[in-house]
């Protein structure tokens, strides 16, 4: 297998080996990917799936044949998951990252900008009498 999709095939593989249908259930990898079985994975596992299939179905796909097929980096992938940051899980940026502000519900509302502009105008008027 070429290696563009190496290291997410074995990120794959150490999610199932460790997953609680491989551990407690007793049931083969192989077996935990197929259905019904692949519902009972873990988000992660189940993206990591997804991922490894998107992988390659891109080794062949001829829209990317001049560019390559775009390896994902799971050690980056790990660290994202650490920082809390959105991440995609193949080829590219996350279309979220950074969008979502963290607040603890004290925050000000923003005023809504026809309120601003009647402010603006007043203090223009106020300017012009003076």
């Amino acid at each position: 297998m070429p290696s563009s999709c190496k290291e997410i095939r074995a990120a794959l593989a150490e999610c199932l080996q460790e997953s609680e249908c491989v551990m407690v259930q007793r049931h083969t990898a192989a077996e935990c990917l197929r259905s019904p079985l692949a519902e009972t994975l873990p988000t992660k596992c189940q993206q990591l799936k997804k991922g490894f299939g998107e992988c390659r179905r891109g080794m062949i796909d001829m829209r990317k044949r001049f560019r390559g097929n775009q390896p994902i980096t799971f050690k980056s992938l790990e660290s994202t998951e650490k920082s809390g940051e959105g991440y995609q899980l193949y080829a590219g940026r996350s279309a979220f990252a950074g969008a979502v502000r963290k607040t603890d519900g004290n925050e000000p509302e923003p005023q809504d900008w026809r309120e601003l502009e009647n402010e603006k105008y007043r203090k223009e008027q106020e300017a012009q009498k003076k």
